[in-house]
């Protein structure tokens, strides 16, 4: 036993060493290996403007180095895009920007963002030309800003309007037992209805019938201004599916070519005068934006704007790229109020809410910091229920007119078992000292009292939710109160009703922020930067990543995504400030 105990030790050892000596290696290339140095942006270039990899806005910053060297991406945010296709568009190297087979999953403000840039780069003389098998309309959309778009002959384009699907489980619930016992306030807040009922309410459709309209009409004004197709002739289009084979959508000029992808390449070739026997010089937009944000040089300011990134469920701890933690956000917003050179906060918000207890937290440092130093917003696809508790207290708020806010209400879900657990013969008692001392009993059908406590929070969190609306907005309870009730709205429309102040991108609430803090020249500082420990890092690898998209092909990104909804309901704790509903717009 000795013999096969000191065997499992030196092999254990061996093991140790390896990983070890790996991870050491790999560390050390990721610091001194020079990777910007690698990517050589030739003469006569075009930039391929694939978006695949990209979701968020800010990809990140570690107190860890072992995160940066782990990452499978190379730290590349939507903004750092956008920054790099500026640069590009003063690169005597690069001559176009090539949209090739793009498919996303930017959300619609993020797509508003990137067609701005392009329609910018426009303006240089460079060109910008598109091509695709098959176009969804978000993608459509997008690329409806370059100067010729090509489909495949076989492809296909979607344009027919948008939509929104709901579930419903009251009859499920019935049928199996297990109830979700709802609290809520607001009779748009939707987010708990497909509990309630077994159909919509018309509370709930008239809000979505409204969003979807005004998100529409966003979408086709900037396609009606790009195709020199009229607002109308769009809605005729999409109403009798006028463009849903190659010939009809070049017949409707929503596509300039039919063709092959070949015959496309070609066409870059002669706008580069390169021989068609020959390829053309291409990079990346990954690459070029990397090589951008690693040789840019900062201007001589010692002022600086510092840009908070707020993205993500809002929830207690430290928070990631994907979750806005109160851990993150509230050291950074401390840290640039107190930083000297900082001189105006930006905080940009793509939420569509959370925990109302983290969402209060944000707002109460926003609030101390208002009284040091401008803080703007800047509204990405959503700043909604908790994403709007924090960011209206703010100076200045700026969307976009796509952009979903709003959602001023919370409510609270208990899973309640009773039903389930009687039918399978399982039956549950409590003792407890006192007449409130017990917790609430999924097993056990809901005490009223306990019920009326809990909506006496959930009203309480509701007060002060439009206290603070009505105070940072300037408006009264009652004003904010008969735009709130839980209703989402679109940026467009948020504007006429006071919750934003001004529709712009980012870009534009930088302008804003160093006009408010009266100062010229500047540079921008990103933050959260995130605290990690080793186990995170483990759960960072790409074999553990891997596990989603194995998901994903089994049971299809559809299921996939009803799987994770469910998790989600199932992971909410305390009182929710949440979107009313999910939207997917494709």
């Amino acid at each position: 036993m000795k013999f096969l105990g000191n065997v499992l030790a030196t092999i254990v050892g061996i093991f140790v060493f390896t990983m070890l000596f790996f991870f050491g290696i790999v560390l050390i290339g990721a610091i001194f290996g020079g990777e910007e140095n690698g990517i050589d942006v030739k003469e006569n270039s075009v930039i391929v403007l694939n978006l695949e990899d990209i979701q968020n806005d800010y990809a990140g910053k570690y107190s860890d180095p072992w995160f940066t060297a782990f990452s499978d991406t190379k730290q590349i945010g939507l903004t750092d895009v956008i920054d790099a296709i500026g640069a590009a568009k003063n690169d005597e190297n690069i001559k176009g920007i090539s949209i090739l087979n793009n498919n996303s999953s930017l959300g619609m403000a993020q797509s508003k963002a990137v067609r701005d840039a392009l329609e910018d780069f426009k303006k240089s003389g460079k060109f910008v030309m598109a091509y695709a098998n098959t176009y969804s309309q978000k993608e459509y959309y997008l690329n409806s800003v370059a100067n010729t778009i090509y489909l495949n002959p076989v492809g296909d384009l979607d344009f027919k309007g948008l939509s929104s699907d709901l579930l419903f489980f009251k009859d499920f619930q019935d049928k199996t037992g297990v109830k979700m016992e709802v609290i809520r306030h607001g009779k748009y807040k939707s987010a708990v209805e497909p509990f309630l009922e077994n159909k919509m309410s018309e509370a709930n459709r008239e809000q979505i019938t409204a969003l979807l309209n005004s998100i529409w009409n966003s979408v086709v004004t900037d396609i009606a201004k790009s195709r020199n197709v009229s607002v109308e002739k769009l809605n005729e289009i999409a109403n009798g599916l006028l463009a849903r084979t190659p010939e009809m959508a070049k017949a409707q000029k929503l596509v300039d070519v039919v063709a092959y992808e070949d015959v496309y390449h070609n066409a870059i070739k002669k706008r580069l005068q390169v021989d068609s026997k020959d390829e053309y010089e291409s990079v990346s937009i990954l690459d070029y934006t990397h090589k951008y944000t690693t040789t840019s040089i900062p201007n001589d300011a010692t002022d600086e704007i510092a840009i908070i990134y707020a993205q993500g469920e809002i929830q207690s701890g430290e928070g990631d790229v994907n979750i806005i933690g109160e851990g993150a956000m509230r050291r950074s917003i401390s840290e640039a109020r107190n930083n000297e050179d900082v001189k105006a906060i930006v905080l940009r918000i793509d939420s569509p809410g959370g925990n109302a207890l983290t969402s209060d937290l944000i707002w109460r440092e926003i609030e101390l910091t208002k009284k040091v130093k401008p803080v703007v917003v800047s509204m990405g696809n959503y700043a909604a229920s908790g994403g709007y508790y924090i960011a209206c207290n703010a100076n200045t708020i700026f969307a976009e007119k796509n952009t979903i806010t709003g959602s001023i209400g919370v409510f609270g879900m208990l899973p309640n078992f009773s039903g389930l657990s009687t039918k399978m013969g399982i039956h549950s008692e409590q003792v407890n000292t006192h007449q409130n001392s017990g917790n609430y009993n999924p097993f056990a059908p809901i005490d009223e009292k306990f019920k009326a406590v809990t909506t006496e929070g959930v009203e309480q969190i509701y007060k002060t939710f439009v206290s603070h609306v009505a105070q940072g907005r300037k408006m009264s309870f009652a004003q904010v109160d008969a735009i709130a009730q839980g209703r989402v709205w679109t940026g467009a429309d948020a504007i006429k009703i006071g919750l934003v102040d001004k529709i712009g991108g980012l870009d534009d609430a930088i302008q804003e922020a160093a006009r408010l803090a009266k100062i010229k020249t500047f540079n921008t500082q990103n933050y959260p930067e995130y605290n990690k420990n080793f186990d995170d890092l483990l759960e960072n690898f790409p074999f553990a990543k891997t596990k989603e998209r194995w998901i994903k092909e089994e049971i299809g990104e559809e299921n996939y995504n009803i799987m994770e909804q469910i998790k989600r309901i199932q992971s909410y704790k305390g009182v929710q400030a949440r979107m009313p509903f999910e939207i997917t717009i494709q």
